[in-house]
């Protein structure tokens, strides 16, 4: 590995791909670095597939890229080693738009404990797990946002 400054030869083309993104989670501080890349990330409740028989709960998500400068990929995350689901002021509506705020996990009996997937509106999804294996992927090529997410203060007012 060098430790030289890249030069003029070394730097991407201007408008070349960025590589998606391929993330594992076995531990919280695995989680809380998915749970920030997918700040922001939208769904609707049919995207969100539970699987008891398989253990496994799977979510379709449009991630807005903060590392790609205001795009947005469709990407996954899988949830293995699912014991239960339940979701609290969630809409149930197909076309219903959910937005993730973050994720967080609460450990239980070693080396299980509970993701709680937090949404905005104040709904939130719970899976208990027997232990956190998680996984996120890219799944499309990125496309450009329409919007950029804005996060507002407590009691602040849009401009």
């Amino acid at each position: 590995m060098s430790t030289e400054a890249p030069t003029a030869d070394d730097t991407p083309p201007t408008g070349s791909a960025v590589e998606p993104l391929r993330l594992l989670a076995e531990d919280a501080d695995d989680l809380h670095i998915i749970s920030a890349a997918l700040q922001d990330a939208i769904l609707r409740p049919v995207d969100i597939a539970w699987e008891p028989q398989a253990r496994r709960v799977t979510l379709a998500l449009s991630r807005f890229c903060w590392e790609c400068g205001g795009t947005r990929v469709m990407s996954a995350m899988q949830f293995g080693d699912v014991l239960s689901v339940k979701s609290r002021r969630l809409p149930r509506g197909p076309e219903h738009a959910l937005e993730l705020l973050a994720m967080d996990f609460e450990p239980g009996e070693a080396p299980g404990g509970r993701v709680i997937m937090m949404f905005a509106g104040g709904g939130d999804l719970r899976i208990d797990v027997e232990c956190l294996d998680a996984v996120l992927t890219d799944l499309s090529e990125r496309w450009p946002a329409k919007v950029a997410p804005t996060h507002l203060a407590e009691g602040s007012e849009p401009a």
